[in-house]
């Protein structure tokens, strides 16, 4: 895999509100957006992209300031990002569709829904940031990857991290993944990679840390999917009950994984955005139930 990319899916740029974004495109059949977290980029998504393309017409951007993409001019607020993801989308054609969001990537697409209803059949919630931001814990860590960038720092290694597992413990344990042998070196190279090309990651941990969407996810019409490792560090399980409940969502929890559950846990992460899709077309609302995943 080369520099921060997605096997399988074209690479394209698009001039989007003063904002040239960089995204990925493939597959064929309906519509589906991935939105990765704060200090990610469209890569992370290198182990589900292409299998979900399969079956699906898959769109996976880097956010703006992130990866490929060039900065906001200004961001006061999540809906920023949200309104250049919608717009992306429409100019692919690739709306109304549903939405995979992993940690501020699934906040976004919250936004998303709540200002454009009428786009967005469905949201998956991978960890997603929004509910325990404010413990001190959280806040260093978004302020470490938004602001400081270490992973910067570990970028010229990563060929070595992705070939040795003992490396991937001081670069993803404990804060990222509960195992970090599980990475695969897709995995590692997906999350790693795009460390060297970001632009501005600072404003995107800014507007996380302000944003709090918990008085307002009565106006998210559409089904939704909440989808958690069991130990995560960074955003702890708790916030995804909460999440469930609000939002009146079944709850799936993956056992023995953390936050980076899209590269650690593909496979569990596959068969329940699959199971979704599935669903979010045949009912208009899906049952409440949690459920734990091996």
């Amino acid at each position: 895999m080369t520099l921060a990319t997605l096997p399988g899916l074209d690479e394209r740029f698009a001039e989007v509100k003063s904002v040239r974004l960089r995204y990925f495109v493939g597959g064929s059949g309906e519509p589906l957006l991935l939105v990765h977290g704060l200090g990610g980029a469209a890569s992370n998504w290198v182990e589900l992209a292409p299998a979900l393309a399969r079956r699906r017409r898959v769109l996976a951007v880097d956010l703006p300031g992130h990866g490929g993409s060039s900065a906001l001019p200004a961001a006061p607020s999540t809906a920023a990002y949200a309104d250049r993801i919608g717009l992306l989308a429409e100019l692919e054609g690739m709306l109304p569709a549903p939405v995979v969001g992993h940690s501020f990537g699934g906040l976004v697409a919250l936004r998303l829904a709540m200002r454009r209803p009428e786009a967005v059949t469905g949201i998956v919630l991978a960890a997603a940031a929004g509910i325990s931001l404010r413990r001190l814990l959280a806040r260093a860590l978004v302020h470490a990857i938004g602001m400081s960038r270490p992973g910067r720092l570990v970028v010229p290694l990563r060929g070595a991290i992705a070939r040795t597992r003992w490396l991937r413990y001081p670069v993803f344990g404990y804060w990222g993944v509960a195992d970090p042998r599980a990475l695969s070196p897709d995995a590692v190279e997906g999350f790693l990679a795009p460390q060297a090309l970001h632009a501005d990651t600072r404003s995107a941990g800014r507007v996380l840390l302000e944003d709090d969407p918990r008085t307002e996810l009565e106006r998210v019409r559409c089904p939704c999917l909440v989808l958690w490792g069991a130990r995560d560090a960074m955003l702890p399980v708790a916030d995804g009950f909460d999440y469930a409940r609000r939002l009146r969502a079944p709850l799936r929890v993956i056992a023995d994984c953390g936050h980076l559950l899209i590269g650690e846990r593909p496979d569990a992460c596959l068969d329940a955005i699959r199971w979704f899709l599935d669903r979010i077309g045949q009912v208009d609302e899906l049952p409440v139930e949690t459920e734990a995943l091996g």
